[in-house]
C-alpha cells in the first residue's frame, strides 16, 4: 500500500488529483493478496481480533531507537504505521455504526498523512499506542457483533459515485491491519539487517 506524505498530497491536490478513490467490494490486493470476496465477515473479524498481538509481536523485534525511522521520502515509520492502525479501527468503529443506524450515510475521508502530521504519529510512544489499539480493535469487534443478519448489505457513501456496504467496511478494516502488519514487518527486517538508523 503506497502511503503518501502530507506535502505530496497537497502537490497533487494542487495539480488536481483527488483523493484516492476506495478499493472495491470485490478487490483483490496485489501486495498482501488479501481477496475481499473470498472472505467472510465473521471468518474476517476472527482474524481481526488477532491483529494487536501480531502488530505487537512485530513490534518487538524493532530496537526502540528505530520506531521513528522512516525508510525513505513518503514512507511511514514503526510508529506512524502502529498510529494509523489505531485510528483505523476507531474510524470504522464509527463508520460501521453509521451503517448500521442511519440511511446512507456520507462519510469523511480520513486523510492519513493531515493526522500523522497534525497528532504528531512519529512523536507518539509505540507502546502506549499498542495499548490503545487493543482497545480500539475490541470495540471495533463490538459493534460487528451489533450487526443483524440483514444489516450487512446496508451502505455508506464517500466520494460522489462511491458506495460500500457494511460488508466492505469490515473486509476493509482487516485489510487495513492485515496489509501494514506486512508494512510494520519489512521494517523490523529492514532494521536487523542494519538498514535503520545508526546506534546513538
Amino acid at each position: 500500500m503506497v502511503v503518501v506524505r502530507e506535502d505530496e498530497r497537497a502537490e497533487r491536490a494542487n495539480r488536481g488529483v483527488a483523493v484516492p478513490p476506495l478499493a472495491d467490494e470485490d478487490h483483490v490486493c496485489p501486495e498482501c493478496g488479501l481477496s475481499y470476496a473470498q472472505l467472510p465477515a465473521e471468518s474476517a473479524v476472527d482474524l481481526i481480533r488477532r491483529v494487536p498481538t501480531a502488530v505487537r509481536d512485530a513490534v518487538a523485534g524493532i530496537p526502540a531507537g528505530a520506531h521513528r525511522w522512516r525508510p525513505g521520502t513518503g514512507a511511514w515509520s514503526v510508529a506512524e504505521y502502529v498510529c494509523h492502525l489505531r485510528d483505523v479501527y476507531a474510524v470504522y468503529t464509527i463508520r460501521l455504526h453509521r451503517a448500521r443506524t442511519e440511511d446512507r450515510p456520507v462519510l469523511e475521508p480520513m486523510l492519513n498523512d493531515l493526522r500523522a502530521r497534525r497528532f504528531r504519529y512519529n512523536e507518539r510512544d509505540v507502546h502506549a499506542v499498542l495499548d490503545e489499539l487493543d482497545a480500539n480493535t475490541a470495540g471495533f469487534c463490538d459493534e460487528v457483533a451489533r450487526v443483524g443478519p440483514d444489516g450487512w448489505a446496508r451502505t455508506v457513501t464517500r466520494l460522489p459515485g462511491e458506495e460500500r456496504t457494511a460488508r466492505w467496511l469490515v473486509r476493509q478494516a482487516l485489510h487495513e491491519g492485515q496489509h501494514h502488519l506486512g508494512d510494520i514487518r519489512r521494517l523490523a527486517q529492514a532494521a536487523a539487517d542494519g538498514a535503520g538508523p545508526d546506534p546513538d
